[in-house]
């Protein structure tokens, strides 16, 4: 299917405390009016033709309901010959009762194909915008999804494509017909009565209006608090699902539904004040308008007993107000709905209105890989100024040559991939890749050239096929099935009942550790780049497969260019260069077997591993089964101490 046109993104916070409606129609109004679609065009131009056409009989259907009961008022003091009396009562009352409800028929009718046709319209536009903010999510940083969480990401898409679609509705389908319904029923009151009623009606809206306005923006911290819990509420909720066996394994499921429960209690809290408020600003409006009912009937009695007015006129004034109050209604209910729609995508809109922070600059090219060189220069880096994480790091991965990174935790490792991929921008040197700056080249012909096997790999809640073929899309069944082959997974999928199509569940659950990471493997293996970024890539492998994983690398890295982001010194003994990172400096370079006769930090984390590897080996020949010699030894590494004095953890450290 054909992504929806790109329109022009908002640039601005849209904000219900500036009473922004203006701001936030001339946000929409590309999407409601596409410059591309000329079909729907036309639909705007039919739902403007078709309004029109139902505020005309909305207008005359009163005067048909006057004539009727002034038709029927006059039965009395009709002829009394029959054939006068006949005419009379069929000609004068029943033909205006039928026009009376053929009026309200024709109302109906165009008022429901208008809403018709505009529905193509307002549907349209709200898909552009959630797909706009969609695609405009994957632009913003990785840093930017690290800050946030997933389930308040999904419930902003969510609530800002409500909004939106409300904010459409109304403004087109409420907002519009009522200014033009109030205007009409001005003029006729003006031609019918005299001014003393239209003074009665602007009296009443005004105040109607008055009173909506700031019971409304009353309501509007009230209901920010409203979502902000449910907001609240959702995260909470994910976030103990997606970690169910952690629960489980804490025995937690009762500190977690306490947990959730005081998220609920002030959802709870904030929604019965909501509700409240609404029953307060409704009974404000009924009031107010009620009054306004009152005061124009009784001029009208007042008349008809002086005998300048027909009970006609008493009926025609009744139901010109009534007619009055249904607008009057949608008005208070369109400026409450478009307000709280506001409110409701004013973080949609700002997370539009935040710039990418890593950008293509302009004139970009793509990158042209002819050889694979890539190039560390001075690099340096940090995610926060103040605590920098590589300082200076040089080196060089040689076209087609296997370079591993080692040292502690919080040496800058991982960061080092990160910096690859550009998912954040130096503070300092440059990376190159055949002598092209990495920040000079578009970002996605960068990372078409790059194949990376994480440490934690998560999948798609789909099936094994599908994860596989995301290396390439248009792969074939046979390509797949052969990626999974040389990744040594290709025997386990076709034991599962479903075969290539087995679902593997929410981040790929439903397999074990080892199975996902050969997942990753052979979808790496399909996209078949020129460059490779292992990161651990058997770190979840037993012995015997990880030996078999090594040798299906080794045969897809040879003649390509692979960078090993390394913790187990084991599976890199074999690698052209191995660069030693501590404290975000190079302070080791050079061959296993040369960084061994050095015997400086590599030796000492090399032989701290084989120690513990040992240790595992003796106590699996006395019996232990929980240290099996089949099981990889974890990696010893040096803690690196936070200010606090306590031990960062790798992944924030790197």
């Amino acid at each position: 299917m054909t992504p929806p046109h790109h329109a022009a993104k908002p640039e601005t916070r849209v904000s219900a405390d500036r009473g922004a409606l203006l701001a936030t129609i001339a946000h929409l109004w590309p999407y409601i009016w596409p410059s591309d679609r000329r079909d729907l065009k036309m639909r705007v131009l039919v739902a403007t033709l078709l309004l029109l056409l139902a505020k005309f009989a909305t207008i005359v259907t009163p005067f048909t309901f006057k004539w009727a009961t002034d038709a029927l008022a006059g039965v009395g003091s009709a002829p009394v010959g029959a054939n006068d009396w006949l005419l009379w009562v069929f000609a004068a009352p029943v033909a205006m009762t039928l026009a009376y409800g053929g009026m309200r028929v024709v109302m109906a009718v165009t008022t429901q194909m208008r809403d018709g046709v505009f529905a193509k319209v307002a549907m349209h536009a709200v898909r552009r915008l959630a797909y706009r903010t969609f695609v405009h999510m994957h632009e913003l940083s990785l840093r930017f999804h690290l800050e946030r969480k997933t389930g308040g990401l999904t419930r902003v898409l969510e609530r800002g494509r409500n909004g939106i679609e409300t904010i459409v509705r109304m403004v087109i389908l409420q907002l519009a017909p009522t200014i033009i319904e109030l205007a009409l029923i001005c003029i006729v009151l003006m031609w019918q009565f005299d001014w003393r009623y239209v003074a009665v009606i602007v009296v009443t809206v005004a105040l109607y209006l008055v009173w909506t306005y700031y019971a409304t923006e009353w309501r509007i911290g009230i209901r920010r608090k409203m979502n902000d819990s449910d907001t609240d509420a959702n995260v909470k909720a994910i976030d103990s699902l997606l970690n169910y066996e952690t629960v489980k394994y804490f025995s937690a499921e009762i500190r977690e539904s306490e947990r959730y429960d005081r998220a609920m209690a002030r959802y709870e809290d904030a929604s019965t004040k909501a509700y409240t408020s609404l029953a307060v600003l409704n009974a404000g409006q009924a009031i107010i308008f009620t009054a306004g009912l009152a005061a124009a009937m009784v001029m009208v009695a007042t008349e008809i007993r002086a005998g300048s007015k027909t009970v006609g006129d008493f009926v025609l004034i009744n139901a010109m107000m009534i007619q009055l109050y249904q607008p009057l209604n949608f008005m208070g209910m369109v400026y409450r709905e478009i307000k709280q729609a506001i409110t409701d995508i004013e973080l949609m809109f700002s997370i539009l209105g935040r710039p990418p922070e890593i950008k293509d600059i302009p004139g970009a090219r793509p990158l042209a890989v002819s050889a694979g060189h890539v190039r560390f220069d001075n690099v340096a880096f940090a995610y926060e100024p103040a605590r920098p994480i590589l300082k200076g790091v040089s080196f060089e991965v040689p076209a087609g040559k296997t370079v591993a990174v080692v040292g502690p935790s919080g040496a800058g490792k991982s960061t080092i991939s990160r910096l690859l991929f550009r998912f954040y921008d130096l503070s300092g040197g440059r990376i190159t890749i055949d002598g092209q700056d990495i920040a000079a080249v578009t970002q996605k012909s960068l990372r078409e050239v790059i194949g990376m096997v994480p440490q934690d790999t998560v999948l798609f809640n789909d099936t094994i096929r599908y994860n596989i073929r995301y290396g390439r899309w248009e792969a074939s069944d046979a390509d797949v099935e052969e990626a999974a082959r040389l990744a040594q997974i290709d025997g386990f999928i076709r034991l599962s009942p479903h075969g290539y199509e087995t679902e593997v569940g929410e981040r790929g659950l439903k397999l074990s550790g080892g199975e996902k990471q050969r997942v990753a493997i052979a979808r790496t293996i399909l996209k078949g780049p020129p460059i490779l970024v292992l990161d651990e890539a058997t770190s979840a492998l037993d012995s015997h497969t990880e030996k078999e994983i090594q040798d299906a690398l080794e045969r897809v890295s040879k003649g390509r260019t692979t960078l090993v982001i390394a913790h187990r010194l084991s599976t890199i003994v074999g690698a052209d260069e191995i660069i030693v990172l501590d404290k975000g400096a190079i302070v080791e370079r050079g061959s296993h077997s040369a960084l061994l006769a050095a015997n400086g930090l590599y030796a000492s984390m090399w032989n701290r591993q084989r120690e513990a590897e040992e240790a595992r080996e003796r106590l699996a020949r006395v019996g232990d089964d929980d240290a099996a010699p089949n099981r990889n030894p974890p990696p010893v590494e040096d803690p690196v101490l936070a200010p606090s004095g306590g031990p960062v953890p790798a992944d924030a450290a790197e």
